[in-house]
């Protein structure tokens, strides 16, 4: 199964598949499914498969990962389509995010096939656009999969696992003030609005802090005003970069920022929540009892758009995703298989 899988991982890597274009890696994997003697779905890229004996009344686990790529750095000396072998090292575009945790995911689902004991129903999903957090991609197919109880989301972890995730909300500031001459200081100048506002949020810290995240954290990372030199200017737009820890809705931590700042602030999107899961959930006792690490995850994956408690676990580095010469080592794929089955084997009994 490990050899299988690894077998596809290099299909995947030598298919180009950025987000939204996932046609070709959906297909592979789709192929891959039915020669197991599954029965997988597709709806757009996304991929999903039943356990064969699945029993009703029974909670479901998703196991979930993904197959999109961001696009090739430019640093990259080795052909990032090669799957390219280096001793146990894989090199590759989307070897390490996230290639290595699908195909381990999808081992672990081989591996368990035939059982017939499990007390849940599982299901695999390989889906796609989650590296832009698109529309197609896992939220577009939940409706399809039905009531699920808990999950797995496949990302390299170092196989330690992220009970809690940062959300991401991104601000777009506008200050207003009145055009005037600069000879004649005229006007009200809307530059300094938005400094005075942008000093607030560089000083102000939200009240709850997380164990595993920290603080909420406001970073100011454009600003934009003025049209000539002696234009005072009437309008000054900055942008502004929220990562939110899980104490905190998307939308609580716009309302604040905005009752502090005379800007207008529009959120550009509030679906990219944090995410965290109990200690005691049944799930996070399980990677506990595997004798796993948890910790506060500061990247965002798919867990932003799953409406229960999830996991993140993985084989593979964080620190090597979307850099050039990306690789997966084979000893990472057969202990994130190993891991996932403790993990799996153990829950729910």
């Amino acid at each position: 199964m490990i050899d299988d899988s690894i077998h596809l991982l290099e299909q995947l890597i030598r298919t180009p598949s950025f987000s939204r274009e996932e046609d070709a890696t959906a297909t592979l994997i789709f192929g891959f499914l039915q020669n197991q003697q599954l029965l997988p779905q597709r709806q757009g890229n996304n991929v999903w498969v039943r356990h064969p004996h699945w029993r009703a009344g029974l909670p479901v686990v998703l196991l979930n990962s993904h197959h999109d790529t961001v696009r090739p750095a430019a640093s990259w000396q080795r052909d990032p389509f090669g799957a390219h072998w280096e001793a146990d090292q894989l090199f590759g575009l989307g070897s390490n995010d996230a290639g290595g945790p699908l195909v381990s995911l999808i081992a672990t689902f081989l591996a368990l096939q035939q059982r017939q004991d499990l007390p849940y129903n599982l299901l695999l999903a390989a889906t796609a656009e989650e590296e832009i957090s698109g529309a197609g991609g896992v939220a577009s197919i939940l409706a399809e999969l039905g009531p699920i109880a808990c999950g797995i989301v496949g990302e390299p972890t170092s196989l330690d696992v992220a009970f809690a995730e940062r959300g991401l909300v991104v601000i777009d500031g506008k200050a207003t003030g009145v055009a005037g001459h600069a000879a004649r200081a005229e006007g009200v100048n809307a530059l300094y609005l938005a400094l005075e506002d942008i000093d607030r949020l560089r000083h102000y810290r939200f009240p709850l802090d997380s164990p595993l995240l920290g603080p909420v954290q406001v970073s100011v990372t454009q600003i934009e005003a003025g049209t000539q030199h002696n234009v005072v200017p009437d309008r000054c737009r900055f942008v502004v970069d929220v990562r939110v820890n899980e104490r905190y809705t998307n939308e609580e931590v716009v309302g604040q920022l905005q009752r502090i700042c005379q800007s207008q602030l529009t959120a550009r999107s509030l679906r990219l929540q944090s995410s965290s899961i109990a200690a005691d959930h049944p799930l996070a006792q399980a990677a506990l009892a595997a004798g796993l690490r948890p910790y506060g995850s500061p990247t965002l994956s798919d867990q932003a758009l799953l409406p229960f408690p999830t996991i993140k676990l993985g084989p593979g580095d964080s620190a090597r995703s979307h850099t050039a010469e990306e690789y997966i080592r084979r000893t990472e794929i057969e202990a994130g298989v190993a891991t996932y089955l403790n993990v799996l084997l153990s829950l729910f009994n």
